[in-house]
């Protein structure tokens, strides 16, 4: 099979299209064919060894020195089961699937192993791309939304980095779950994150967070760009400020209303973004890049900070479009 590989970190030329023999499931395990994965911000970090602030040696420690221990990146995948270990009696060789990797990643290949665990099955109406693509952000906004600050309708929602995909998910789930919505991003992006359901759009080019004299019931960055301080001064008495992509210090200091730390992956939620998706109730916002030989591209895309939405590789596609 095909394998993208980052052998050390560094720029988006280290990843490598290598032929290698597709892995055998184990015990618990499924083999799919991956028919689409997602590139996100957690694999151009983990290639180029870029980690929020203070957690470069403890990444490196747990991730790999010089580069990352699991060569082949890419956490979330959709695709079919080609072959189950003896022990799996859930799923079947056919079965549509979609799911995350955790930290083995290796869904930036043409066949990956995966827990049986950590698939669901992929609905009908939903596409392989939207299905990758959905989980990423989605998991996270849903994990911090719903079930730490416990989002509840009539809420006044900021999200600030609302066009990425944790920002995208967070807008609309927030709205599925009955919150008023005000959404941070580009003037180029205004007409996306209001169709995705924000009341209000600021683009932050002509008013910085850092000046809104609003409060709000829960203040969700999605970007990293929103200091512990100005957060909170924008939180209502009782509020929550979520902040997705922490430092190690905030991380660490994350009590009370700051709520910080990694969002956990969990089939269920897997399953509640699907179903959301096939009812049309959470739009994926995926753009399918290319295959395998892609990836470079969509790094690049990443790393200047500006990607919209989710960027999707299909490995089996011969080449770019």
């Amino acid at each position: 099979m095909r394998a993208a590989f980052v052998d050390r970190y560094g720029p988006p030329e280290r990843i490598t299209i290598t032929e290698t023999p597709p892995p055998e499931p184990r015990k618990g395990e499924a083999l799919v064919r991956v028919e689409a994965a997602a590139v996100t911000a957690g694999d151009a970090r983990m290639r180029a060894g870029r980690f929020p602030k203070g957690f470069g040696a403890l990444a490196r420690l747990g991730i790999g020195l010089r580069g990352p221990r699991a060569r082949t990146l890419g956490g979330t995948l959709s695709g079919r089961v080609e072959k189950v270990a003896p022990d799996v009696t859930r799923l079947a060789p056919g079965d549509q699937v979609a799911g995350m990797t955790g930290a083995r990643m290796g869904s930036h290949a043409e066949y990956v192993a995966v827990p049986a665990a950590a698939l669901v099955y992929k609905p009908t109406e939903v596409s392989h791309a939207d299905a990758a693509a959905v989980l990423f952000g989605g998991t996270t906004a849903l994990h911090f939304l719903r079930d730490r600050a416990e989002v509840a309708p009539g809420d006044t929602v900021l999200v600030n980095g609302a066009s990425g995909a944790v920002g995208t998910s967070a807008v609309q789930l927030a709205r599925h779950f009955g919150a008023k919505v005000t959404a941070v991003t580009s003037a180029r992006n205004r007409s996306l994150v209001a169709d995705l359901g924000a009341g209000r759009v600021i683009d932050y080019a002509e008013t910085p967070v850092a000046r809104l004299e609003e409060r709000f019931d829960i203040v969700f960055d999605a970007v990293g760009n929103i200091t512990r301080a100005e957060g909170l001064r924008l939180l209502n008495p009782s509020g929550s400020l979520i902040l997705a992509v922490a430092g190690l210090l905030d991380t660490v200091l994350a009590r009370g209303p700051v709520l910080a730390g990694p969002a956990p992956e969990r089939a269920e939620d897997f399953a509640f973004l699907l179903e959301l998706a096939a009812s049309g109730d959470l739009d994926p916002v995926a753009e399918v890049v290319g295959g395998l030989e892609a990836l470079r591209e969509a790094h690049r895309r990443i790393d200047t900070g500006r990607k919209v939405g989710n960027l999707v590789i299909a490995p089996g596609m011969d080449g770019t479009p």
